[in-house]
């Protein structure tokens, strides 16, 4: 479920069940982490200055924290369950640094259903091989279905 190419598919809050799951994956470029921080304003030297990151705990630059949440957003409003669905709730916990050339891998999977608000609540996990980056917990409402 990684293919963004193609147009995205809308599901309903009755279509989805416990267990179903999707996926985006990207390598972080520095490219990435400039643009994050100009379109956020986030510039923390541990981001863009190398002899400053150099110095830190992590030895070099690492990626946003939430760059890798946003890998997230990009499962809920794309891929899985896809678009017109309204992010409602995030928890999230960061794990570990994100270097640049990481390939973070977000999976979300559908772990309580919620029929009366029409909301689903979900595993969020943001990985880098098996090391578990962020994780956290989110609750996102359907779309209403075209009469």
């Amino acid at each position: 479920m990684n293919d963004q190419s193609t147009a995205p598919m809308v599901r309903y809050f009755d279509e989805i069940s416990e267990g179903m799951s999707g996926e985006f994956s990207k390598t972080v470029t520095e490219q990435d982490v400039t643009t994050f921080a100009e379109v956020t304003g986030d510039k923390n030297p541990i981001h863009l200055d190398a002899d400053y990151a150099a110095s830190s705990i992590f030895g070099q630059r690492i990626a946003h924290g939430m760059l890798a949440a946003g890998y997230i957003s990009a499962v809920f409003g794309y891929n899985f369950p896809g678009p017109g669905w309204i992010y409602v709730n995030q928890t999230l916990q960061f794990k570990a640094p994100v270097f640049f050339g990481d390939t973070m891998t977000a999976v979300v999977t559908a772990t309580k259903l919620i029929p009366k608000k029409q909301m689903i609540e979900f595993d969020t996990i943001v990985s880098v091989g098996d090391k578990v980056v962020v994780e956290g917990v989110a609750t996102l409402m359907s779309p209403k279905r075209p009469d």
